[in-house]
C-alpha cells in the first residue's frame, strides 16, 4: 500500500509549499508526486496477492490495475491545471493537496477488504469532491452544485452505512471473505442480509451515477469547474466500479440469482436515461454529464453478467472511457477559455467548437478521436471497451439487455457527432487558438493511447 502512504505524506508537503510566495513549484511538485506514486503502484506487480493494515486492505494485479488507471487519469488532469497559477483568486496548493488526498480514498475503495475501509475511502473521496465542486467561490452555479452534491451525497452515504450495519447484523463481520463464507455456507440467508446488500448497492450506485440515483449528476458536472468535472467523471467512476465489482464478485456471487435481476433493471434504466436525455442537450458539458450516466450503464452490463470476461471488460472500459473523457474536457477548457471564461452558457455550448477544424486542426482531431472513442467507433479504445462488455453479456446469455445496449449505442453516435459536425462543418467567428505546451502534450498523449489500444487491444486485455 505504498501509494496510499506516498499520497498522504507528499500531499501534505504540497500543501505546505503553498506558504511560499511563488506558486511555480506547485504543479511540478504535484506531477512528480503522481509519477512517483504511479511507479510505486506497479512495484509489486509480480508479487503474490497480499493483505495490509491487519487485513483491511487487499492488493493484487486487479487492484493495481484499477489504481493505475486512477493515478494516470489524475496525472493527465493535473497537467491541465496550468491556469491555476495565473488566476489570482485560485488556491492551487489547496486544490492540488485535496486532489492527492482524494486519490487516497479512491485507492482505499479499490483495495478494501473490509467494509469499514470501503466507507472510509468513500468518505475521503466524496468530501474532497464536494470541496472541489464548490472551489469557484465567485460562481453561484459552483456553490449551488457543491451544496446539492453535499446534501444528496450525505443522504446516499447514510443509506450505504445502514446497509453495512444490516450486513454486519446478519453475518457478524465486515470482512469480504467472511461475508462470502456466510453466503456460501447458508443456503437460506437471513432477509436482513438481502436488505443490507440492496441498501449498500443503492449508496454505491449513487456514487457512479446510475439511474434512478443519477439526478445530481448533470447539475454537479455543470456547476463544477471543468477541470474538476473531468477529475470527478473519471476517478470517482473507476473507483466506484472497482469497489462494486469486488463486492459482488468477491462476496455475493453466491446469491447472484437474488441481485442480478435488480441490477439488470437498473442497467437498462441507466442506459435509457443517459442516452436519450443526452440527445436534447445544447450544452456540451451537460451532454458529457448525461453521457457519463450512459457509460455507467455499459459498465453495469458487465457487473450484471458477472461472467469470466467481466473483470477484463471493466478494466479496459474504465481506461478507454477515462482517456476519451480527459481529451474531451481538455479541448473544452482550451476552446471555452478563448470565448470567455465567465460566460459559461457560451463557452460550454456545442457552438464553441464551430470552425475548430480550420482554426486548430490538432484540437479538432483530438476532439474527434475522443468522441469516436466514447461512441464506440472501431480503431479506438472505446470500440474494444464496448466489445468486451458486450462479449461478457453474451457469455451470460442476457441477449435482451444486449439489444437495448446496442440500440442505445446507436443513439449515442448521434449526440457525440454533434461536436464533430460543429468542428468541421460549421463556420466559427473566433480566430486561431494558441494551445499551451502542457495542454498539447496531454492531449496528444491521451489521443495516441486511445488509438494505440484501438489497434492493439490484446496488449492490455488479459494482463490482470
Amino acid at each position: 500500500m505504498l501509494p496510499i502512504i506516498l499520497l498522504s505524506i507528499l500531499g501534505l508537503l504540497v500543501l505546505f509549499l503553498g506558504f511560499q510566495k511563488s506558486k511555480n513549484l506547485l504543479l511540478p511538485a504535484t506531477l512528480l508526486v503522481l509519477v512517483l506514486t504511479l511507479i510505486a503502484n506497479f512495484a509489486n506487480w509480480n508479487d503474490a496477492p497480499s493483505l495490509y493494515f491487519k487485513g483491511m486492505l487487499f492488493e493484487n494485479k486487479l487492484t493495481m490495475a484499477f489504481s493505475g488507471i486512477v493515478l494516470l487519469s489524475a496525472l493527465l488532469i493535473a497537467a491541465l491545471t496550468r491556469g491555476f497559477i495565473d488566476d489570482e483568486a485560485a488556491q492551487p496548493a489547496e486544490y492540488y493537496a485535496i486532489m492527492l488526498f482524494s486519490l487516497v480514498g479512491a485507492i482505499m475503495m479499490i483495495g478494501y477488504e473490509n467494509l469499514l475501509m470501503l466507507f472510509v475511502g468513500v468518505e475521503i473521496l466524496s468530501v474532497s469532491m464536494y470541496v472541489l465542486t464548490g472551489s469557484d467561490k465567485r460562481n453561484l452555479r459552483s456553490n449551488e452544485a457543491a451544496l446539492k452534491y453535499l446534501l444528496m451525497g450525505s443522504f446516499a452515504t447514510g443509506i450505504m452505512l445502514f446497509g453495512m450495519a444490516l450486513l454486519y447484523g446478519s453475518t457478524g463481520s465486515f470482512n469480504l471473505a467472511a461475508l462470502k463464507s456466510y453466503v456460501l455456507t447458508n443456503p437460506s440467508p437471513s432477509p436482513m442480509l438481502y436488505v443490507g446488500l440492496l441498501m449498500l448497492l443503492i449508496g454505491m450506485l449513487f456514487k457512479v451515477s446510475a439511474a434512478p440515483f443519477h439526478f445530481w449528476t448533470p447539475d454537479v458536472y455543470d456547476g463544477a469547474p471543468t477541470v474538476f468535472t473531468a477529475f470527478m467523471s473519471t476517478i470517482v467512476k473507476t473507483a466506484g466500479f472497482a469497489a462494486l465489482y469486488r463486492l459482488l464478485s468477491g462476496s455475493f456471487s453466491g446469491v447472484y440469482t437474488f441481485w442480478w435481476s435488480t441490477l439488470a433493471g437498473i442497467t437498462v434504466l441507466t442506459l435509457l436515461a443517459g442516452n436519450i436525455t443526452a440527445v436534447y442537450q445544447n450544452s456540451f458539458k451537460r451532454m458529457m454529464a448525461y453521457s457519463s450516466i450512459s457509460h455507467a450503464g455499459y459498465l453495469l452490463l458487465s457487473l450484471t453478467a458477472l461472467s469470466s470476461q467481466s473483470q477484463d471488460a471493466i478494466v479496459f472500459y474504465s481506461l478507454a472511457y477515462s482517456l476519451a473523457t480527459i481529451s474531451a474536457f481538455g479541448v473544452l477548457m482550451i476552446v471555452g477559455k478563448e470565448t470567455g471564461v465567465r460566460s459559461h452558457e457560451v463557452s460550454e455550448n456545442f457552438n464553441v467548437f464551430n470552425g475548430l477544424g480550420k482554426k486548430n486542426p490538432l484540437l479538432a482531431f483530438v476532439l474527434t478521436v475522443s468522441m469516436l472513442s466514447l461512441a464506440g467507433i472501431p480503431l479506438t479504445a472505446g470500440f474494444w471497451g464496448k466489445f468486451f462488455v458486450f462479449s461478457s453479456v453474451v457469455e451470460r446469455g442476457l441477449t435482451w439487455i444486449l439489444v437495448v445496449a446496442v440500440l442505445m449505442s446507436a443513439v449515442g453516435i448521434y449526440y457525440y457527432f454533434k461536436a464533430v459536425i460543429a468542428a468541421y462543418m460549421r463556420e466559427g467567428e473566433a480566430g486561431s487558438i494558441k494551445v499551451p505546451q502542457f495542454y498539447r502534450l496531454v492531449l496528444i498523449a491521451t489521443t495516441i493511447i486511445t488509438l494505440f489500444f484501438g489497434l492493439l487491444p490484446d496488449l492490455l486485455k488479459g494482463l490482470v
